[in-house]
């Protein structure tokens, strides 16, 4: 075994620990990017084998709960019960709440991640302008999204992400390959209830 090989898992940790570390004080929300950053602070060469995105939630979560603690909590709270208004607004596409504020991790530059089911995004779009509520489009970074509307709540930006009506059924997974966890309001709300 090479000396490259032994180092690998601790090597691996030190770049998810620095990589959560970067999402959680410096708002950087997308892991591979916090990765490449961990690796170049720690002086990495650039073709180190980078943990998986779940190692790097993990020191997130571990983060969180040692450094932020009860305020990390309050603000995930807050952020679940935008989301939980957001979701019985949305009632009618089918809306599922998933991302960074459903896992616990979210900070205070995380978005809340919404799941739309529509057989069209300018009906989602009418629906929220007759409410008097402005939406910003961005680029969808899947082929299978229809829009993405980002919609600013007192709590967070919200992303809404419209997806054709017959993908509400497929499982959804993460670029890693996790399952992409999503819940409809009703569970959301006993989550909140705990």
């Amino acid at each position: 075994m090479s000396r490259q090989e032994r180092l690998r898992p601790g090597v691996r940790a030190s770049i998810a620990s620095a990589a959560a570390r970067l999402m959680a004080e410096d708002g950087i929300t997308d892991y591979h990017q916090a990765k490449k950053k961990a690796a170049r602070q720690l002086g990495l060469p650039e073709h180190t084998a980078f943990p998986d995105n779940a190692e790097v939630e993990a020191e997130l979560r571990a983060y969180r709960s040692l450094y932020q603690g009860e305020e990390h909590e309050e603000r995930v709270a807050a952020l679940r019960q935008t989301a939980l208004e957001l979701l019985d607004l949305l009632g009618d596409f089918h809306p599922y709440l998933t991302g960074s504020v459903l896992e616990g991790t979210a900070g205070e530059h995380s978005n809340i991640d919404i799941l739309l089911f529509a057989d069209s995004a300018k009906e989602v779009e009418i629906f929220l302008l007759n409410r008097g509520i402005d939406v910003e489009h961005v680029d969808p970074r899947n082929e299978r999204v229809e829009a993405v509307l980002v919609i600013e709540t007192d709590t967070a930006d919200a992303n809404l992400v419209v997806m054709p009506p017959h993908l509400e059924r497929v499982a959804l997974k993460y670029r890693d390959g996790r399952p992409r966890e999503r819940i409809r309001a009703e569970s959301l709300r006993a989550l909140l209830s705990e």
